[in-house]
Formats: C-alpha cells, structure tokens, sequence
C-alpha cells in the first residue's frame, strides 16, 4: 500500500519554530516531487512548498525566507522546516505528490488523495 504520512505539527508561539516530516511507505519519494499544502479554517487548500526529484524547490510568496522543503532518501522522508511562525500560518499540513516538468515541480497534486494531515497552531 502507498502512502504518505505527516507528522511533526504541534503549538507554537509566533516566532518559533516546527519541522514537518513527510514519510513515504510502499514507495521511494525520490522518484517524485512532492509538495507541501495546508488549509486553514475557512479557507481552501493551497501550496505552500515543493521539491523536485532534482531538488528543485518553490516556495509560496507567503512563506518564502520562513520555510525550507528538503528530503532525505536514506530515510525516505521529505521535510519542511518551518521558521518565524506566524498565527497565519495556522492550518492542518498536508503533503503529496506533486507534478513535475523539466525538473521543475509544481504545486499541484497528482493524483492520490490526501493524507490526514498535521496540525500547526501558532498562538500566545
């Protein structure tokens, strides 16, 4: 069975710090790009990172110089790093697997269906 699940959400403060991971079960991540999604309360779903099977990476405008998408394949696992959390950036995180062209990936998914996600709360 393919899957992917996430982990490493939590309660923060605004202006610290969480890293999520991104595990791949029944497949090697490396043979795709994968992005980072999340969705608020409310609001609809929307890209927020992604990594291309050549390391190629994107960036939400919202999260750029905050964020750092990487990938570990000895441990076959993406992560996002996630730096000067915000309370907007509130919202269950979720990844998948993502398109990509000419090495560069696209935030996008391609099919599957989402995971259960895991939530970031940035609050005082």
């Amino acid at each position: 069975q393919l899957s992917l699940v996430e982990s490493g959400g939590g309660l923060v403060q605004p202006g610290g710090s969480l890293r999520l991971a991104c595990r791949a079960s029944g497949f090697f991540l490396d043979n795709y790009s994968i992005g980072w999604f999340r969705q608020a309360p409310g609001k609809e779903r929307e890209g927020v990172s992604c990594i291309s099977t050549t390391d190629w990476t994107d960036y939400a405008h919202s999260v750029t110089g905050r964020f750092t998408i990487s990938r570990d394949n000895a441990e076959n696992t993406v992560y996002l790093q996630m730096n000067n959390l915000k309370p907007e950036d509130t919202a269950v995180y979720y990844c998948a697997a993502v398109y990509q062209r000419s090495g560069v990936c696209i935030l996008v998914i391609e099919g599957g269906s989402w995971g259960q996600g895991t939530q970031v709360t940035v609050s005082s």
